[in-house]
């Protein structure tokens, strides 16, 4: 049998799927002006993980998304990458840092984008620091186009409640989309 006709069969199996395990928190869609930071506050300890999806539209060149957690800006954050361009190296790394940074952008304009997904594992377990990881892509409509898989840790046992973005130059663009699901255990 063929993997595609595999496929189309596979397609058409259900009562062991479980589609409901997301479910929206919050979305924000940056209004005209753009908006220097997001906010996603009260978030419920109901769920097992956390998941942000981004798309970000930069008014400033060579930008990073930044997060912090329930206003921690301490250097309290670690992160490591590996991407997908190569320059100067395929991978970096900080430690001892005030934020988390999830998304970069290398160029300006709504005609540049990246879109990422975050996921913030047993954000509400008090027993254990907090681990996320960031898979995220770029298109900057000729410059540096690339993917990138980040991952990091906040060294805090507190519950996560909050989560601030924040764009490291320039604002969120007019339209650029943040939404915040939470993830069934």
């Amino acid at each position: 049998m063929s993997p595609i006709l595999k496929g189309v069969i596979a397609s058409q199996i259900t009562g062991h799927l479980n589609n409901n395990s997301y479910e929206s928190i919050a979305t924000v869609t940056v209004g005209s002006g753009g908006a220097a930071s997001v906010t996603f506050t009260s978030i419920p300890s109901t769920y097992k993980h956390l998941q942000i999806r981004t798309l970000y539209l930069n008014t400033s060149a060579q930008s990073n998304i930044r997060m912090t957690y329930n206003s921690d800006t301490a250097a309290n954050y670690s992160w490591h990458e590996l991407d997908g361009y190569g320059q100067p190296s395929p991978e970096a790394s900080g430690t001892a840092n005030a934020s988390f940074m999830s998304i970069i952008l290398g160029a300006t304009g709504t005609t540049n984008q990246a879109v990422g997904i975050t996921d913030i594992l047993e954000y509400a377990n008090t027993n254990i620091y907090k681990t996320c990881k960031t898979l995220t892509g770029a298109d900057t409509n000729g410059g540096i186009n690339y993917i990138l898989f980040r991952s990091g840790n906040w060294r805090s046992t507190s519950a996560i409640t909050r989560i601030d973005l924040t764009a490291s130059a320039g604002n969120f663009g007019q339209y650029s989309s943040i939404a915040l699901y939470g993830i069934k255990g």
